[in-house]
């Protein structure tokens, strides 16, 4: 039995006439009679009663009819959904956001992605630092982290979105608020709120080098893996901080952000992949993404 003895079936049993069936599927009507015939003989029962007249099915022919109609739907159905998915229209995206996209890229790209594919089923991460991003991305717990480089794991492939400077986040009764910009020397006296220094992370690393650039070591009171603590901490008046520009969309009360003057310091903002992942629904993330923001700049 192949599908088109389904569907000849189908289409005598809708007309209740072989010779319409016959045109309604371009072919012989003695041919279609012949296949109809052996549809039958496959099944051992009699699908259909035939006169000079008419065309009838038999009891046996009426529930066949409602199991074949199901069977093409479900076929036809099948084919559809993996055209949607070679398209990129259907799929499971899981994706990690670094701290600071957590609060600006996370939800824009969300919004997008409900709206333009509601196919693609999404596993949205926040405040994941780069090291356990890339960790997941190689474990396939992943399939994007957007992350800070570098990334020198050799199965990924790294796309830089854009670059930011970095800002101060200052306590909203510091007398620097006051001030458009911060002159980041005017914080070498400041106890300072930073992300963890045993993952050696990319901001760490930009925040002591635009410090010390700047003529000075910053006093570290605190290390906090959560941007969105760091900055708590931060409007508790436990300290300041540096963070890239991107985190001054995360608002928490008692906090201000101010631009950094005299420093040129920024940080990237990467896309990182599987080098083998060739998934359609991940490069329409991707393609959102660098939309989004613009691409690199």
């Amino acid at each position: 039995m192949e599908l088109r003895h389904l569907r000849y079936f189908v289409a005598v049993a809708e007309e209740c006439h072989f010779g319409r069936a016959a045109d309604r599927l371009h072919i012989a009507q003695p041919a279609l009679s012949h296949q109809i015939k052996q549809l039958e003989a496959e099944l051992g029962v009699e699908l259909l009663t035939r006169t000079t007249r008419k065309v009838q099915l038999t009891p046996a022919g009426q529930r066949y009819l409602e199991r074949a109609r199901t069977v093409l739907t479900s076929v036809d159905a099948a084919g559809v959904e993996a055209g949607r998915v070679a398209k990129g229209d259907v799929g499971r995206v899981a994706i990690g956001f670094t701290g600071s996209a957590t609060y600006e890229l996370l939800p824009s790209l969300a919004r997008v992605l409900r709206r333009d594919f509601p196919g693609i089923e999404l596993d949205l991460t926040g405040e994941m630092l780069t090291p356990d991003q890339v960790t997941a991305l190689v474990e396939e717990t992943l399939d994007i982290g957007f992350l800070r480089p570098p990334v020198r794991e050799p199965g990924l492939v790294v796309q830089v979105l854009r670059r930011e400077p970095l800002i101060a986040v200052l306590p909203a009764s510091h007398p620097l608020t006051e001030r458009d910009t911060v002159r980041l020397a005017d914080l070498r006296d400041e106890p300072f709120i930073c992300y963890p220094s045993h993952h050696r992370s990319v901001v760490y690393d930009a925040v002591f080098d635009a410090c010390q650039q700047a003529g000075f070591v910053p006093s570290v009171v605190q290390e906090v893996g959560e941007t969105s603590t760091l900055v708590s901490f931060v409007a508790g008046g436990l300290g300041v901080a540096l963070v890239p520009a991107s985190v001054r969309h995360l608002q928490i009360t008692g906090s201000q952000y101010r631009p950094l003057a005299g420093t040129t310091r920024e940080v990237q903002l990467a896309a990182a992949t599987r080098a083998n992942d060739l998934s359609p629904h991940v490069a329409k993330v991707l393609s959102r993404a660098h939309s989004l923001l613009g691409g690199p700049r």
